[in-house]
């Protein structure tokens, strides 16, 4: 039998208990093989779960992110929830870093109750939205659609934050619409004077069903909506059923800085 590594379940980007975002975290001594990091992932079922190794001489962690389905190069409710627990096992902590597989180093703060990520910006350019998908998301039209390469998904503009909060994807449909993506972002402006921007994420090509909260969207959501809007620090709603919400800004068009709160709802030990 393996040392056990401790193991916890975290709702990131909300300030209750089972709302928000679950992600699994995994503290480890080292880092485990791909098959059994993805086998541990597909067993807890959430979107993501974060397997974080123990920091190195330069003080930073390693961290890898895998949904049921695949490995997945960026995940921000996971780095969040990682953060989440090193800050609360060690009270004096109140900055880390993560090296993410494609070799990215993020900063997360602690600020008070709430954690401050700093991500990469990314752009989008203009794409085609086909009919079958928009079938399938049950859009009649849409403003706008885009594209951003670097996470490989394609984003959707509607006019109406309320039609985007009543969708009901066909999952069967829709993911035979599209070969080439790993997720679908429909966005809206909101129609709620507390938030600027609200979003779903569907993603049955490489991860669950609809993501509940999804940081990694606005490193190209972000910006796209700053533009759009003009202003530079937004508040985001993602209008899931589980629903989450957080701040961005768009510092420079260079860095991205992500707020939110995380709950830690579960700890226990992995036995294998």
């Amino acid at each position: 039998m393996k040392t056990s590594n401790s193991l916890y379940l975290v709702d990131s980007f909300t300030s209750e208990p089972f709302k928000g975002n679950p992600a699994g975290v995994c503290l480890m001594d080292e880092m485990r093989g791909e098959s059994e990091m993805l086998s541990i992932a597909c067993e807890l079922g959430f979107s993501e779960t974060a397997f974080v190794m123990n920091a190195d001489a330069r003080g930073i962690y390693r961290i890898r992110y895998f949904s049921p389905k695949m490995e997945i190069p960026l995940c921000g409710h996971a780095t969040l929830a990682a953060a989440k627990v090193l800050f609360s096992e060690s009270l004096s902590l109140n900055r880390v870093q993560f090296e993410t597989i494609k070799g990215t180093v993020l900063t997360v703060e602690r600020e008070e109750s709430e954690i401050v990520m700093r991500f990469p910006i990314y752009q989008t350019q203009p794409a085609e939205a086909p009919v079958p998908l928009l079938k399938a998301l049950g859009l009649t039209g849409f403003s706008n659609c885009e594209y951003n390469s670097e996470t490989n998904m394609l984003l959707i503009e509607i006019e109406s934050s309320e039609v985007l909060r009543m969708l009901a994807p066909d999952y069967s449909t829709l993911i035979k619409s599209h070969s080439g993506i790993d997720g679908v972002l429909v966005t809206a402006k909101s129609s709620h004077e507390e938030f600027d921007f609200e979003s779903r994420y569907f993603w049955p090509w490489s991860g669950t069903l609809e993501d509940p909260v999804t940081g990694a969207t606005h490193t190209f959501l972000a910006l796209y909506w700053s533009k759009k809007l003009g202003k530079t620090t937004m508040k985001s709603f993602q209008c899931s059923k589980r629903t989450g919400s957080m701040t961005v800004s768009v510092e420079g068009g260079k860095e991205l800085q992500i707020k939110g709160e995380a709950q830690i709802i579960f700890q226990g030990r992995l036995l294998v």
